[in-house]
């Protein structure tokens, strides 16, 4: 079976979480998606539009970061090429796969030069996985949106023309929309990022060719973790207690999803120290300040990739003829014709 279909069969387990409040446990399946995408909308600073700081935009983007789970079964090309995003595998020193493969701080600008410099070296695709192009991907088409609201919000504030305002009003409540789903589908990916094995050739049990310090190599490991473990054990406010203050300073998404990456992945031994300890057990304080530790990382990292995107967006253009953001927030072009297109 190939690595990325034991993926999908592993990641099945999911429990209901319509609300978070702090005596609820729930799993790290669709829930512990949701989880993060709820907090990391929560945490949100007030310098973001309004519409995104309401607890109805939190619990739609909770939502939405299942869709990219529950896209998979759709058939070819759609899930050879979605089902790999999910994931990427790397060794102990950070490279895809073994040796022949590349760090990600090498990765290339393209996502099809990366598959190729794999087939190249031996490598299937299938199993290496593109995790950090998926979240690259989602983060550069959250700034686009961001980028399109901001015209329209400015040029609907100052629009004299009713139909062209209410024009203008729609086509923003239908970016709002958009906006929140694809807030899900980053945080999906984030999500899938700050869990250990799925940065790892040791994604349920310990492979490779030697295991020095004996640990488990059960192909239960990954499933138990993400399901009954974390069912009994996810606590929202230690989630949200434990994230990081804001950090978009020098924001670079390729710089950042490269350390976030290799962070998670610096937390793969850690995690089958802890299982081989025992402490992946119920009474066991460690395991669970595991496991909230990870989840927080993804909410905090979905907050700062949010705000940068945000920041991003104002020194923009878009449309077609092209304009620039700043110009139309400040009211010097009218962006009409760049907005509802010209035939």
């Amino acid at each position: 079976m190939k690595r990325s279909a034991k993926r999908l069969m592993i990641s099945a387990a999911a429990f209901a979480l319509l609300a978070i409040p702090a005596s609820q446990v729930i799993a790290w399946g669709a829930s512990g998606h949701r989880v993060i995408g709820v907090i990391g909308m929560q945490t949100l600073p007030d310098t973001l539009p309004g519409f995104l700081r309401t607890p109805g935009a939190a619990s739609d983007v909770g939502e939405y970061s299942r869709e990219p789970d529950r896209w998979k079964g759709g058939g070819q090309p759609h899930d050879r090429e979605r089902d790999t995003a999910h994931f990427i595998d790397m060794d102990d020193e950070g490279r895809v796969m073994d040796e022949r493969g590349m760090l990600l701080a090498e990765m290339p600008r393209l996502k099809s030069e990366y598959d190729a410099a794999l087939t190249r070296a031996g490598l299937d695709v299938d199993d290496a996985g593109y995790l950090h192009y998926a979240i690259i991907d989602a983060w550069q088409n959250l700034e686009r949106d961001f980028a399109y609201w901001r015209v329209l919000n400015a040029a609907e504030a100052r629009e004299t023309d009713l139909a062209k305002r209410e024009w203008y009003r729609a086509d923003r409540l239908r970016r709002e929309q958009l906006i929140l789903r694809d807030i899900g589908q980053l945080s999906h990916y984030l999500g899938d990022a700050s869990q250990p094995h799925h940065t790892t050739i040791h994604f349920n049990g310990w492979a490779g060719k030697t295991n020095p310090e004996g640990f488990t190599n059960s192909r239960r490991t990954h499933g138990t973790f993400e399901g009954a473990y974390a069912a009994r054990t996810l606590n929202p406010v230690t989630v949200k207690s434990a994230m990081s203050p804001l950090n978009v300073e020098g924001f670079d998404v390729k710089t950042r999803t490269v350390s976030f990456l290799n962070t998670t992945l610096s937390t793969v031994i850690p995690f089958y120290r802890l299982e081989k300890a025992g402490a992946f057990r119920d009474a066991d304080p460690r395991g669970a300040e595991f496991l909230n530790q990870r989840l927080s990382a993804g909410a905090e990292q979905l907050r700062d990739f949010t705000v940068a995107a945000w920041n991003a967006s104002g020194t923009s253009s878009v449309g077609w003829p092209a304009v620039k953001v700043a110009e139309v927030e400040a009211g010097s072009v009218d962006p009409w014709m760049s907005m509802v297109g010209e035939d």
